[in-house]
């Protein structure tokens, strides 16, 4: 622990801002424990894919998806702490966002790959083909610089693996459809198309937001009954991926922005 000790108090007790002058004051501690926090909360994520690793091991499928679902839920909403708290300057010694990408990651792609080879679907030596494939491309993802426009869209396929192995589970296609879906989106990953962030877009926002709902009741309703979905659910999930894509395919022609 007291080895501990100098880091620790260098990262907590440090002041992040210039010494007060006589025209502010000093900052409250409580703020960078508020900070430290969030950052805490991000990294849940990589405690969920863990459990979802555990239940990938006991061919448990919908509980992995539960835990995956979780830390889906956590990613989508601690922007938003992070940024009400104003964690970059508040602890600038800590990247909040290399934390997240190395957090999705994991749970954006690791585990939902691992659970489509122990789930039967990426088998043999094709099935590891396509597996390197979704881990190199999304490595490609997470580290081009340009991956994320001014708009708040993802350029090329924003590597959310872990929603295509939901649709693949959901669906159960045959061993064509799987690798055509795959190579498509590996594919897609290099082409500077604009994926809409459902949340952080301003354009259309009311209906993403509703569609949004759609899709958890769905993934709801799909884990709670089991694999694969009934039709109702993939109904559902045709819907809003259809509409995803659409945007993405058509959002040159829309001309959205930020602004909406």
């Amino acid at each position: 622990m007291a080895l501990l000790f100098p880091f620790w108090g260098r990262f907590m007790l440090r002041d992040p801002v210039p010494p007060p002058t006589r025209s502010s004051t000093p900052e409250a501690p409580g703020w960078r424990w508020a900070a430290a926090a969030v950052h805490l909360f991000t990294a849940l994520g990589a405690v969920c894919a863990l459990f979802a690793i555990h239940a990938v091991l006991d061919g448990k499928y919908e509980i992995a998806f539960v835990w995956l679902g979780i830390a889906f839920i956590i990613d989508g909403i601690d922007g938003t702490f992070a940024r009400a708290v104003d964690v970059t300057r508040r602890l600038p010694d800590f990247s909040g966002e290399k934390l997240d990408l190395v957090v999705d990651y994991v749970t954006y792609v690791f585990v939902p790959t691992l659970a489509l080879q122990l789930g039967g679907y990426l088998t043999g030596a094709w099935g590891g083909v396509l597996a390197g494939l979704i881990l190199l491309s999304s490595l490609f993802h997470f580290s081009h610089l340009g991956s994320k426009a001014d708009d708040h869209c993802f350029v090329g396929f924003p590597a959310v693996w872990n929603v295509v192995a939901f649709y693949i589970f959901a669906f159960a296609p045959p061993a064509w459809a799987l690798s055509g879906l795959i190579l498509l989106c590996v594919g897609l990953t290099f082409v500077p198309m604009r994926w809409m962030h459902p949340m952080r877009v301003v354009s259309f926002q009311r209906v993403n937001i509703a569609m949004c709902v759609l899709w958890a009741g769905a993934a709801i309703w799909a884990v709670a009954a089991g694999f694969p979905a009934n039709m109702w659910v993939l109904m559902v999930l045709t819907l809003v991926a259809v509409y995803s894509v659409g945007l993405a395919v058509l959002w040159p022609l829309i001309g959205g922005d930020a602004d909406g």
